[in-house]
């Protein structure tokens, strides 16, 4: 079974809106729990956040009140990263994080997950090239601004008009991917039933698929980590579609 990164303290409802929402992390708990080998998350230190974003905003974030929460989701990232390395694995957290830059954030996201997991990696030197893979319905801005210009670490938002071009363009990344790890900014949020309209269950399980098959050839890891998806009657079955594509 596949590890997936998890505490209860991600049930909180710690803001307003609709990331934080009551019953949208048990909605994928009820789904996935037991096909699924799930593991304590830990918070990340205040020095590997400080390694992605300045001071000022970490203090930002204190002052609102959102920092225990934000910190337990960046260490949750952390550490699905880390198991990644060895297998495939599934961080089960919020707030999101793909929206987040260095000295900002917005669009329900506070730190950005991500990019701090793949620099803890960096950082240890457990890799030297990394991919992002963000199939959230919104343009990961924060990714990009982050990570972009270090020069090892590929970003791929994926926008296309229809379905099957987009999974077309996913197997194209993937056939063409070189990276010590994949990590997935999971966005649910484009399903059939969700505010994209476009994506359907299978079409996650597919591309969990082409992760794995990329990671494999790269002799690298894979991780993906949750970031949008407010469909509740659906959002479970999706992430377990993932999960499952990236166990095969």
């Amino acid at each position: 079974m596949m590890k997936v990164i998890f505490h209860e303290d991600f049930y909180q409802v710690y803001t307003s809106d609709p990331a934080a929402a009551k019953g949208r992390i048990e909605a994928v708990v009820e789904v996935i729990e037991s096909k699924v080998d799930f593991i304590t998350a830990a918070s990340a230190t205040e020095d590997q956040i400080a390694a992605i974003h300045s001071r000022p905003h970490i203090e930002h974030i204190k002052e609102a009140g959102l920092y225990p929460i934000s910190a337990l989701a960046a260490g949750a990232a952390i550490q699905a990263a880390e198991i990644g390395m060895t297998e495939p694995c599934f961080g089960l957290l919020r707030p999101p994080g793909h929206h987040a830059s260095s000295g900002s954030a917005w669009g329900f996201c506070f730190f950005n997950n991500m990019a701090i997991a793949i620099e803890v990696l960096k950082q240890a030197s457990r890799i030297e090239t990394a991919y992002v893979l963000d199939f959230d319905l919104h343009y990961g801005d924060g990714n990009v601004n982050i990570m972009e210009h270090k020069g090892y670490i590929t970003v791929c938002n994926v926008d296309t008009p229809d379905r099957r071009s987009y999974i077309d363009y996913v197997t194209r990344e993937m056939e063409n991917c070189n990276a010590d790890v994949i990590g997935i900014s999971a966005g649910f949020d484009n399903h059939e039933d969700d505010w994209g309209g476009l994506l359907t269950t299978e079409d996650y399980h597919t591309m969990g698929t082409l992760v794995k098959s990329a990671a494999e050839r790269n002799k690298g890891g894979c991780f993906a980590i949750l970031e949008g998806g407010y469909n509740h009657d659906v959002l479970g079955r999706n992430v377990m579609a993932l999960i499952d594509g990236m166990s095969y």
